[in-house]
């Protein structure tokens, strides 16, 4: 049989492995996407250390090469002031004449869930910098966006 027919095993036919993608842009984290991150690092070091599994260990290696550069590039910006929506404050608003109230967060610590919204989220960019009262244009409409209230969140 030709050596071109023949198979060498069955891995080289699986989905290649890739590393997790980093964010573009700054690594801004609050105080409490820090501690996150430094938790994650901690407990994939404990599991290297406790793992036998070829597979599994690979997989958490990659893991932690992610979170151990996020833990290296992680910013903490200035604290917000309350005075305008920024990083790292909570804001209510009328969208389309519906009230909801998120947190622009990092993009680590996002969890559209429970109202944790990263800052490079569309619904963030077009908040970032409008204060108590002013109307902003969303989603193709004018005057989509009304901020009611605005402020920083507690450090944790």
């Amino acid at each position: 049989m030709s050596v071109a027919f023949r198979r060498e095993g069955d891995d080289e036919h699986l989905e290649p492995k890739f590393e997790h993608p980093i964010p573009v842009g700054p690594n801004w984290v609050t105080a409490r996407g820090l501690r996150m991150i430094k938790q994650r690092v901690a407990a994939l070091q404990a599991d290297i250390a406790a793992l036998t599994d070829e597979t599994a260990l690979k997989i958490a290696k990659r893991d932690l090469r992610y979170w151990n550069t996020r833990q290296s590039t992680a910013e903490l910006p200035p604290l917000p002031s309350g005075a305008s929506v920024e990083f790292g404050t909570r804001v209510t608003f009328l969208l389309n004449g519906s009230e909801k109230t998120l947190a622009i967060v990092g993009d680590d610590e996002a969890d559209p869930a429970s109202a944790l919204v990263s800052f490079s989220a569309p619904i963030s960019r077009a908040l970032m910098g409008l204060t108590t009262g002013d109307l902003a244009d969303f989603g193709g409409r004018e005057d989509a966006i009304e901020i009611i209230a605005i402020e920083a969140i507690a450090e944790e």
